[in-house]
Protein backbone atom coordinates (compact mmCIF):
# COMPACT_ATOMS: atom_id res chain seq x y z
CA UNK A 1 0.00 0.00 0.00
CA UNK A 2 0.92 3.68 -0.90
CA UNK A 3 1.93 5.54 2.45
CA UNK A 4 1.19 8.92 2.81
CA UNK A 5 -1.86 11.40 2.51
CA UNK A 6 -4.36 11.38 -0.45
CA UNK A 7 -2.85 14.42 -1.71
CA UNK A 8 0.66 13.18 -2.01
CA UNK A 9 -0.41 10.18 -3.23
CA UNK A 10 -2.29 12.14 -6.27
CA UNK A 11 0.28 14.68 -6.54
CA UNK A 12 3.02 12.58 -6.94
CA UNK A 13 1.26 10.35 -9.43
CA UNK A 14 0.58 13.67 -11.21
CA UNK A 15 4.11 14.67 -11.42
CA UNK A 16 5.41 11.46 -12.76
CA UNK A 17 2.65 11.52 -15.60
CA UNK A 18 3.74 15.24 -16.07
CA UNK A 19 7.31 14.07 -16.61
CA UNK A 20 5.96 11.83 -19.33
CA UNK A 21 4.26 13.71 -20.76
CA UNK A 22 7.45 16.72 -21.10
CA UNK A 23 9.67 13.96 -22.17
CA UNK A 24 6.93 13.03 -25.12
CA UNK A 25 7.57 16.67 -26.60
CA UNK A 26 10.86 15.67 -27.68
CA UNK A 27 11.00 12.19 -27.55
CA UNK A 28 9.52 8.75 -28.84
CA UNK A 29 7.56 6.09 -26.62
CA UNK A 30 10.63 3.74 -27.28
CA UNK A 31 13.28 6.75 -26.20
CA UNK A 32 11.60 7.31 -23.20
CA UNK A 33 12.48 4.72 -19.79
CA UNK A 34 11.49 4.94 -16.11
CA UNK A 35 15.18 6.33 -15.74
CA UNK A 36 14.76 8.92 -18.00
CA UNK A 37 11.39 10.17 -16.44
CA UNK A 38 12.88 9.58 -12.48
CA UNK A 39 15.74 11.88 -14.06
CA UNK A 40 12.84 14.77 -13.86
CA UNK A 41 10.56 13.62 -10.68
CA UNK A 42 11.77 14.77 -7.38
CA UNK A 43 12.15 11.96 -5.46
CA UNK A 44 13.54 8.34 -5.91
CA UNK A 45 12.78 6.49 -9.11
CA UNK A 46 11.98 3.96 -7.06
CA UNK A 47 9.18 6.01 -5.37
CA UNK A 48 7.88 5.20 -8.98
CA UNK A 49 6.97 1.66 -8.69
CA UNK A 50 4.89 2.85 -5.86
CA UNK A 51 2.39 4.20 -8.33
CA UNK A 52 3.25 2.30 -11.75
CA UNK A 53 5.03 -1.01 -12.18
CA UNK A 54 5.84 -0.21 -16.41
CA UNK A 55 6.29 2.56 -18.34
CA UNK A 56 2.95 1.34 -20.25
CA UNK A 57 1.54 2.20 -17.25
CA UNK A 58 2.42 5.67 -17.25
CA UNK A 59 1.56 6.07 -21.08
CA UNK A 60 -1.70 4.82 -20.28
CA UNK A 61 -2.41 7.33 -17.02
CA UNK A 62 -1.29 10.33 -19.69
CA UNK A 63 -3.72 8.67 -22.35
CA UNK A 64 -6.39 8.37 -19.74
CA UNK A 65 -5.87 12.11 -18.99
CA UNK A 66 -6.42 13.49 -22.78
CA UNK A 67 -9.21 11.57 -23.02
CA UNK A 68 -10.82 13.40 -19.46
CA UNK A 69 -9.88 16.82 -20.64
CA UNK A 70 -11.64 15.76 -24.12
CA UNK A 71 -14.62 14.91 -22.30
CA UNK A 72 -14.62 18.06 -20.53
CA UNK A 73 -14.76 19.32 -23.60
CA UNK A 74 -17.49 17.93 -25.18
CA UNK A 75 -19.66 18.15 -21.99
CA UNK A 76 -19.31 21.73 -22.93
CA UNK A 77 -21.26 21.23 -25.96
CA UNK A 78 -23.38 19.72 -24.68
CA UNK A 79 -24.36 22.10 -22.14
CA UNK A 80 -23.55 25.17 -23.54
CA UNK A 81 -25.89 25.04 -26.74
CA UNK A 82 -29.57 24.25 -27.29
CA UNK A 83 -29.50 23.80 -30.83
CA UNK A 84 -26.91 22.90 -33.43
CA UNK A 85 -27.40 22.25 -37.01
CA UNK A 86 -24.87 19.57 -38.36
CA UNK A 87 -22.10 21.82 -39.70
CA UNK A 88 -21.48 23.22 -36.48
CA UNK A 89 -21.61 20.27 -34.51
CA UNK A 90 -18.92 18.69 -36.53
CA UNK A 91 -17.28 22.20 -35.94
CA UNK A 92 -17.57 22.36 -32.53
CA UNK A 93 -16.18 18.54 -32.09
CA UNK A 94 -13.03 19.02 -34.54
CA UNK A 95 -12.19 22.14 -32.66
CA UNK A 96 -12.08 20.10 -29.75
CA UNK A 97 -9.63 17.94 -31.23
CA UNK A 98 -7.45 20.94 -32.20
CA UNK A 99 -6.72 21.37 -28.70
CA UNK A 100 -5.73 17.58 -28.43
CA UNK A 101 -3.07 16.72 -30.70
CA UNK A 102 -1.78 14.61 -27.86
CA UNK A 103 -4.46 12.06 -27.49
CA UNK A 104 -4.55 11.76 -31.22
CA UNK A 105 -0.92 11.41 -31.14
CA UNK A 106 -1.45 8.27 -28.03
CA UNK A 107 -4.08 6.84 -30.62
CA UNK A 108 -1.68 6.76 -32.90
CA UNK A 109 0.39 4.37 -31.03
CA UNK A 110 0.38 0.84 -30.66
CA UNK A 111 -2.25 0.74 -28.22
CA UNK A 112 -2.70 -3.25 -27.91
CA UNK A 113 1.08 -3.24 -25.92
CA UNK A 114 0.42 -0.41 -23.85
CA UNK A 115 -2.69 -2.20 -22.19
CA UNK A 116 -1.50 -5.86 -22.42
CA UNK A 117 1.48 -4.32 -20.01
CA UNK A 118 -0.67 -2.35 -17.54
CA UNK A 119 -2.14 -3.69 -14.50
CA UNK A 120 -6.19 -4.59 -14.40
CA UNK A 121 -7.14 -1.72 -12.37
CA UNK A 122 -5.46 0.82 -14.26
CA UNK A 123 -6.23 -0.39 -17.53
CA UNK A 124 -10.32 -0.58 -16.07
CA UNK A 125 -9.45 3.44 -14.97
CA UNK A 126 -8.68 4.02 -18.80
CA UNK A 127 -11.28 2.48 -20.21
CA UNK A 128 -14.25 4.35 -17.94
CA UNK A 129 -13.01 7.85 -19.78
CA UNK A 130 -12.58 6.04 -22.66
CA UNK A 131 -16.01 4.84 -22.87
CA UNK A 132 -17.30 8.04 -21.29
CA UNK A 133 -15.78 9.70 -24.39
CA UNK A 134 -18.09 7.30 -26.46
CA UNK A 135 -21.35 8.30 -24.37
CA UNK A 136 -20.82 11.96 -24.45
CA UNK A 137 -20.58 11.63 -28.40
CA UNK A 138 -23.82 9.39 -28.34
CA UNK A 139 -25.73 12.09 -25.89
CA UNK A 140 -24.45 14.76 -28.49
CA UNK A 141 -25.83 13.05 -31.08
CA UNK A 142 -29.36 12.79 -29.59
CA UNK A 143 -29.74 15.74 -28.35
CA UNK A 144 -28.25 17.62 -32.33
CA UNK A 145 -29.17 15.64 -34.92
CA UNK A 146 -32.73 14.20 -34.40
CA UNK A 147 -33.01 13.32 -38.25
CA UNK A 148 -30.64 10.10 -37.24
CA UNK A 149 -31.87 6.88 -35.71
CA UNK A 150 -30.42 5.19 -33.04
CA UNK A 151 -28.54 2.62 -35.18
CA UNK A 152 -27.10 5.34 -37.27
CA UNK A 153 -25.76 7.35 -34.03
CA UNK A 154 -24.17 3.71 -33.30
CA UNK A 155 -22.86 3.96 -36.83
CA UNK A 156 -21.13 7.16 -36.60
CA UNK A 157 -19.62 6.67 -33.07
CA UNK A 158 -18.05 3.41 -34.43
CA UNK A 159 -16.97 4.58 -37.64
CA UNK A 160 -15.82 7.89 -36.30
CA UNK A 161 -13.93 6.55 -33.22
CA UNK A 162 -11.49 4.41 -35.21
CA UNK A 163 -10.72 7.24 -37.86
CA UNK A 164 -9.20 9.36 -34.79
CA UNK A 165 -6.54 6.47 -34.70
CA UNK A 166 -5.28 7.89 -38.01
CA UNK A 167 -5.55 11.86 -37.87
CA UNK A 168 -2.46 12.60 -36.49
CA UNK A 169 -0.21 10.23 -38.62
CA UNK A 170 -2.08 12.19 -41.66
CA UNK A 171 -2.11 15.72 -40.06
CA UNK A 172 1.55 15.50 -38.01
CA UNK A 173 3.63 15.45 -41.02
CA UNK A 174 7.48 15.26 -41.15
CA UNK A 175 9.96 16.93 -43.28
CA UNK A 176 11.26 13.54 -44.01
CA UNK A 177 7.88 12.09 -44.96
CA UNK A 178 6.99 15.64 -47.21
CA UNK A 179 10.23 15.06 -49.06
CA UNK A 180 9.66 11.06 -49.76
CA UNK A 181 6.35 11.14 -50.50
CA UNK A 182 7.75 13.78 -53.23
CA UNK A 183 10.29 11.78 -54.17
CA UNK A 184 7.47 8.40 -54.67
CA UNK A 185 5.38 10.87 -56.83
CA UNK A 186 2.51 10.92 -54.51
CA UNK A 187 0.38 13.73 -54.90
CA UNK A 188 -0.92 14.37 -51.67
CA UNK A 189 -3.03 17.03 -49.85
CA UNK A 190 -2.31 17.41 -46.31
CA UNK A 191 -4.97 18.84 -44.26
CA UNK A 192 -5.18 20.03 -40.67
CA UNK A 193 -6.48 18.31 -37.47
CA UNK A 194 -9.56 20.40 -37.98
CA UNK A 195 -10.09 20.02 -41.55
CA UNK A 196 -9.60 16.45 -41.78
CA UNK A 197 -11.63 16.03 -38.31
CA UNK A 198 -14.88 18.30 -39.76
CA UNK A 199 -14.38 16.96 -43.46
CA UNK A 200 -15.04 13.49 -41.82
CA UNK A 201 -18.11 14.70 -39.40
CA UNK A 202 -19.64 16.58 -42.25
CA UNK A 203 -19.97 13.27 -44.04
CA UNK A 204 -21.15 11.39 -41.13
CA UNK A 205 -23.52 13.01 -40.09
CA UNK A 206 -25.60 13.87 -43.34
CA UNK A 207 -27.81 16.34 -42.59
CA UNK A 208 -30.97 15.97 -44.72
CA UNK A 209 -31.53 19.80 -44.34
Amino acid sequence: MIKGTPELIAGRREEIINACEQLYQTMSFKEITLKEIGNIVPFSRPTIYNYFQTREEIFLALYEREYVRWNEDLTAILEEHEKLTAAELADRIARSLTKREQLLKLLSMNNYDMEADSRPELLRSFKTAYGRSMQLMGMLLRKFCTWMSDIEMQSVIYIFFPFMFGIYPYTAVTEKQRTAMQEAGVDYVYQSIYEITRSCLIRLLGDPS
